[in-house]
């Protein structure tokens, strides 16, 4: 789903891309509620973006255009290692990639983010970008859920940050848990930022 097609059905603002660096490996981090936030994180992002997305998306007709497209599929539940080879690999050849660090479809305000992105953010040493993702509607993947037709939707990036300040990248448990912390608090400090500036702070 390109960015044109998204833009037929929305109004959609996209906010501080500056902010991703041109080129190097970097981790775009992503809030998540509705369906619509993958696509507006692949189709806004300002450089060619691997994506990671849940496996059953991959079945059926959709499969070979995710695949095409360099999206990587993640079985959750599990330690899925080959989902980590494939994104540290992404990152390893200089690529963006984007996750979402959730897991799932939440409350999309940061508030259960899995370790994976601090693992990999440590494993790889990549910086990573908060973004955004606002008015993109209800949680769920029904219809229903959908943002209105020609609403406002507004894709916001952050400064990018490293997931430890020193250089440090061994991944144990302590050093992952740390990072994730750090993480959590730093995508939900550009979230509040990010509402803030857009008018939508309640």
């Amino acid at each position: 789903m390109g960015e044109p097609l998204l833009r037929s059905f929305w109004k959609v603002r996209a906010l501080g891309t500056w902010h991703v660096p041109t080129s190097g490996p970097v981790i775009l981090a992503g809030n998540h509620a509705n369906f619509v936030d993958g696509p507006m994180l692949f189709a806004f992002a300002p450089r060619p973006t691997q994506v990671l997305v849940k496996r059953e998306m991959f079945a059926g007709a959709l499969g070979p255009i995710l695949r095409g497209i360099g999206h990587i599929p993640v079985q959750r539940g599990v330690a899925d290692r080959r989902m980590i080879t494939d994104s540290l690999d992404v990152l390893a050849a200089g690529g963006a990639l984007g996750v979402f660090p959730e897991g799932t479809r939440g409350q999309a305000d940061f508030s259960a983010v899995h370790n994976g992105l601090a693992y990999l953010a440590l494993r790889s040493g990549a910086p990573i970008v908060p973004v955004a993702c606002l008015g993109t509607g209800a949680r769920g993947s029904s219809i229903g859920a959908l943002p209105g037709l020609r609403s406002r939707i507004d894709v916001v990036y952050g400064k990018p940050f490293r997931a430890v300040e020193n250089a440090d990248r061994r991944a144990t448990r302590k050093a992952v848990q740390a990072a994730s912390d750090r993480i959590v608090e730093r995508l939900t400090a550009h979230l509040r930022e990010a509402e803030r500036m857009t008018g939508r702070a309640s």
